[in-house]
């Protein structure tokens, strides 16, 4: 089961897979499947998908993939009046399909395949050269299931993947391990101090998951119910914060990681689906480094669809790199993940789409003030490549002179901070006579410290 918001690549995981392992895949979504009987699909669909995508071969079908997506939208309904068919129905429907059994599938012929009979094979050309008419392959019409053909499939080797975003499920994570927060001294926890809020509901500006440092609360909880999570380095979790430097990512704190089968049971899965599915896998929400890289990276990436899109009508497409940095923090603020990258771009690029092709614009540049909707994308004509790239070269250099001044001044508080922890530590080692508690060396390292030794010294006067 794979959990997590919406937008970070779930779907895409699942067709990866069946595509490295070139096996058959199909795709079902759980929120039309019913109890049987009742208005809707049945369960068996998923299978019967597997069956047509793998051309009608049963042996390849048997050691397919089918992936349920929206499997939180079948979760017990938390109503009392009438049946539950579309929740706890389907969730029993899928016990014996997921534990393995052997399916009954009717096959149905296609709608443009020919029929039994009657029926010619051949297709009038309209060829001016005149020539015979086109017959369709026997290889290709025996692949068709005859009507009313019977395929008994076997579900025991066939790997079903659910996978959901899980709307609210991280509360309840946190409801069972955080403590109570009544009475005088007990800690407060505010609604997205300790996780991502992935809710349309939040008023926050920025979406960016918190990173789990060390010593804060967010470790104790993952040493205390993780077996194997290994803590990330000081100097790595300050410095990849920022996504101007390209240093390795820290681990950010998911309430999902820390998820057990009874938060799924509160959650509204029923416990025989729970125990079927013995693997669970969290994935965070996308951060701004990797947005930057799924924006950039792939070969079927966002920027190269767009440059490709405009080098149809012969113009040039380019993006600055200030520019890419703030279409990633919009896309960041939306909260819908990677699809969140889309709509940057065609709110940006939306007018050039239409008054750039057909005209006289060659050159068609995206820079920081574009990306921020101050002004519209940036038009050059023929002849005016000089200044495009000219308007390159400067808000390049701009952006690293920028970058190269706040490394510079993390460094400098870097030191700094070093260098106060090394006067408190020989502070503190060589501050031990009564004498030198109230020198203004920094002897003392803290007020509690301080408080301490005044309470000592009081008893003994």
């Amino acid at each position: 089961m794979l959990l997590g918001p919406s937008g970070v690549g779930k779907t895409l995981m699942a067709k990866t897979l069946a595509r490295v392992l070139s096996v058959p895949f199909s795709m079902s979504d759980c929120t039309p499947f019913t109890q049987a009987g009742y208005i809707g699909e049945d369960a068996e669909v998923c299978v019967h998908r597997l069956l047509a995508a793998a051309n009608y071969d049963v042996a390849q079908a048997e050691h397919g993939i089918i992936c349920l997506d929206e499997i939180d939208k079948i979760a017990t309904a938390k109503v009392s009046h009438g049946k539950d068919v579309s929740g706890e129905g389907v969730q029993q429907a899928l016990l014996k399909i997921i534990e393995g059994t052997t399916i009954q599938i009717q096959a149905k012929p296609e709608r443009n395949a020919p029929r039994a009979g009657g029926q010619s094979g051949t297709y009038p050309t309209h060829n001016p050269l005149g020539g015979s008419a086109y017959t369709s392959s026997s290889s290709s019409s025996s692949t068709q299931p005859s009507k009313g053909e019977v395929y008994n499939v076997r579900t025991d080797n066939i790997l079903f993947i659910f996978s959901g975003a899980f709307i609210g499920l991280q509360k309840v994570v946190m409801d069972r391990l955080s403590k109570g927060s009544i009475g005088f001294g007990a800690p407060v926890r505010s609604s997205s101090s300790l996780f991502y809020n992935t809710s349309s509901s939040s008023k926050s500006s920025s979406n960016e998951p918190i990173p789990i440092l060390p010593g804060s609360e967010e470790e104790a909880l993952y040493k205390k119910h993780l077996p194997f999570f290994t803590p990330t380095p000081p100097q790595e979790s300050s410095l990849s914060s920022d996504p101007t430097f390209s240093t390795p990512e820290p681990t950010y704190f998911n309430p999902l990681d820390l998820l057990t089968p009874t938060d799924l049971q509160t959650y509204g899965l029923i416990p025989e689906l729970i125990g079927r599915i013995p693997t669970t896998a969290a994935l965070s929400p996308l951060t701004h480094a990797l947005l930057l890289r799924i924006l950039t990276e792939p070969r079927s990436s966002l920027t190269a669809q767009y440059t490709t899109l405009f080098s149809l009508s012969s113009i040039e497409l380019r993006f600055t790199t200030p520019a890419l940095h703030i279409i990633a923090s919009n896309a960041l603020t939306m909260g819908t993940g990677a699809r969140a990258l889309r709509t940057e771009m065609e709110a940006i690029l939306g007018d050039a789409m239409f008054e750039a092709p057909g005209s006289s614009v060659k050159y068609v540049l995206v820079t920081e003030a574009v990306a921020k909707r101050e002004e519209g994308a940036v038009y050059f004509g023929r002849g005016q490549g000089g200044r495009f790239h000219a308007l390159i070269a400067q808000e390049e250099g701009d952006w690293e002179e920028k970058v190269r001044r706040q490394r510079e001044e993390r460094e400098e508080k870097s030191k700094g901070r070093m260098g106060r922890r090394k006067g408190e530590r020989s502070g503190r080692d060589g501050g031990d006579g009564p004498g030198e508690g109230g020198s203004g060396n920094g002897s003392v390292g803290s007020f509690e410290e301080w408080r301490g030794k005044a309470a000592v010294g009081a008893g003994a006067g």
